[in-house]
């Protein structure tokens, strides 16, 4: 059995596992990652990507490339829409219209399949020599030794290999061989829903669907159905997925091209490409952190396909512990930072599924069963063109690291519930802001901490510089006389652009620092 050593060794190199790479090449960490397969697999999940992943694409280099990839051309759009019973229904409103929050972030939300969006990633990772990449090599146990990690492996000739490292990270999907050997236990809330999801053809859909311009994806709710959607989503022009609860007993023998034409509403050319079947429910590791052992995306948290919140959720994870992995090999930073990973990313998790997705289908059914156009059609009316006039669904997913233990100055836990604004509050996304020569601050941020010095706060930015360098820590400064809507003249900045501390009193910087990093190293 070969043996070889490296920093950090990634069982899984889809989307999540693959940006971790390049995250931790880009601070300067190798890393080896094994992925099972050879090339990305061609079923079109994961397709919505929110500003917050497109500005993760921009820091890993390829924010250009995966817009280029987007099968579906500018003029047909990206947008979304609901509908009631049929996907001709006359009742119809706008639905998870992300770009209603394009101000409070660098750059504008993006859709595409998963595997082009794996794709672009695989070719960014080709060109950095500190990934060492093995397709087609299948991990089967890793342990933790205490001061090491050991990751037993099989390549694609058969051969044994046994993969030492200083840390694991899976990011193995939902079955995650990481997380079953690695001692991380995993709850679930099963819905108690078999799913189906058919990839087609039909230009005559294409068709039928230009009187909805600019929507790239249709949520049907029926009201047999108690909540849970039946949803289409374009591929490419002409190509198109669907996913919808159906019986126990459904198999692939089932006549699905009826079943197609009942939730359109009359009969249309198609041809079916895929059926697979999988079970609706919410799972989540009870801890993301195991000594070496880390998880990430899927292995890490798994849940319905509604929103496209779950590659967004993995991406997110990649750029929270990417960084706190390097500050750890590095030296600055501390097992406190590392703990914080689970700390701050396994709430967000939590409260994802339970304010977003879960209360969707809340929210629906008990629409559904008190609203009824046969019944009442004026009531109904009022009601079904109310349902999203605030777009809540959009403007209150602000994932936060509120009241961790590494940001100073807030109180609470971290959440994917929040708001957008331009101030700001430790814990939150730092938005974009023009400097007085009409630069975007966001855009100068360093690749590890950054303050940002302005107006006033220029004065005293040198005990944070003082601070940093006692401390080991990189920090980039960024000085301007601008006023912004910041609300503070001084703003420490994390690698991954989440504020730690805004202020306007320099007298505690290096505390303010030290806690970022998890206190001393």
């Amino acid at each position: 059995m070969g043996k070889s050593e490296h920093d950090v060794i990634i069982v899984g190199g889809g989307p999540v596992g693959t940006g971790l790479s390049i995250d931790l090449a880009q601070r300067g960490i190798r890393s080896v990652v094994l992925e099972k397969f050879t090339s990305p697999q061609p079923i079109p999940k994961g397709q919505n990507l929110t500003q917050r992943t497109m500005e993760t694409f921009a820091f890993w280099g390829c924010e250009a490339e995966l817009r280029a990839a987007r099968p579906v051309p500018p003029e047909v759009g990206i947008g979304g829409v609901t509908l009631y019973k049929t996907l001709l229904s006359e009742y119809n409103y706008d639905w998870l219209n992300r770009a209603k929050v394009n101000a409070y972030y660098s750059t504008p939300n993006e859709r595409l399949p998963q595997y082009e969006t794996e794709r672009v990633l695989r070719e960014r990772a080709a060109e950095i020599s500190m990934i060492d990449r093995r397709d087609g090599w299948t991990a089967t146990r890793v342990s933790d030794c205490g001061d090491h990690v050991e990751v037993e492996a099989t390549d694609p000739d058969g051969g044994k290999h046994l993969l030492r490292g200083v840390y694991v990270v899976g990011s193995d999907g939902s079955r995650s061989v990481t997380r079953t050997t690695g001692s991380i236990p995993q709850t679930s809330s099963d819905h108690g829903k078999m799913m189906v999801l058919l990839v087609f053809r039909s230009m005559e859909l294409h068709e039928l669907l230009k009187h909805l311009p600019g929507k790239a994806f249709f949520n049907v709710l029926n009201p047999e159905l108690e909540g849970y959607w039946q949803f289409f989503g374009r591929v490419d022009v002409g190509s198109w997925f669907f996913h919808a609860p159906v019986p126990r007993c459904t198999s692939k023998d089932f006549d699905f091209a009826s079943m197609l034409h009942n939730v359109v509403g009359r009969p249309f050319d198609l041809s079916i490409d895929h059926i697979g079947f999988w079970d609706l429910r919410v799972s989540i590791a009870s801890k993301y952190r195991s000594g070496r052992v880390f998880v990430a995306g899927d292995a890490a948290h798994s849940h319905p396909p509604y929103g496209g919140y779950g590659i967004n959720s993995g991406f997110e994870d990649a750029r929270n512990l990417g960084w706190k992995i390097a500050a750890r090999l590095q030296g600055w930073g501390s097992e406190a930072l590392l703990d914080s990973y689970d700390a701050e990313r396994r709430p967000v998790f939590e409260s994802t599924a339970r304010d977003f997705i879960e209360k969707f289908i809340d929210e629906d059914n008990r629409f559904l069963q008190t609203h009824d156009p046969e019944r009442d059609r004026a009531g109904f009316e009022k009601a079904w063109y109310s349902r999203n006039d605030d777009a809540s669904e959009v403007a209150s997913f602000e994932p936060n690291y509120e009241g961790s233990a590494i940001v100073a100055g807030s109180s609470g836990q971290p959440s994917a519930k929040g708001d957008h604004r331009f101030t700001a509050r430790a814990g939150h996304h730092l938005a974009p802001q023009k400097l007085s020569d009409g630069s975007n601050c966001f855009a100068q941020l360093g690749t590890d901490f950054t303050i940002v010095a302005l107006g006033d706060g220029r004065s005293m930015v040198s005990e944070f510089v003082r601070a940093a360098k006692e401390l080991g820590v990189p920090l980039t400064v960024v000085e301007d006389e601008a006023e912004t809507e910041y609300g503070a003249s001084l703003i420490l900045v994390r690698p991954d652009q989440f504020v730690s501390w805004a202020g306007s009193d320099a007298s505690s910087a290096k505390a303010v620092l030290m806690r970022a990093i998890g206190g001393a190293s």
